[in-house]
C-alpha cells in the first residue's frame, strides 16, 4: 500500500532533482522512492549480516581437531 508524504527541500535541490528525473525519464517521487528503498534494503542487509556474525562469534569457530601432541614432545629437554 502506498502512502503520500510531504518533504521540505530547498528550491535548488528541487530544481536539480527535476532535471535529473527528466534526464532519467522518471519523476522526483520515483527517484526518492528508489533511493529510500535502496537505503532501507542496505540497512536490512547490514543488520542481517551483523546478526549472523554475532551468532557465529557466540557459537565459536570450529578450526579442527584437538591437540594430539605434548609440549615435551616438541621441545626435548
Amino acid at each position: 500500500m502506498k502512502q503520500n508524504i510531504t518533504l521540505s527541500l530547498d528550491k535548488e535541490t528541487i530544481r536539480k532533482g527535476k532535471l535529473l528525473a527528466a534526464k532519467r525519464d522518471s519523476s522526483i517521487s520515483k527517484l526518492l522512492a528508489e533511493s529510500l528503498e535502496s537505503a532501507v534494503g542496505q540497512e536490512e542487509a547490514y543488520e542481517a549480516a551483523k546478526r549472523n556474525a554475532l551468532h557465529t562469534l557466540k557459537r565459536g569457530y570450529r578450526l579442527g581437531g584437538g591437540i594430539d601432541w605434548r609440549r615435551e614432545d616438541l621441545y626435548e629437554r
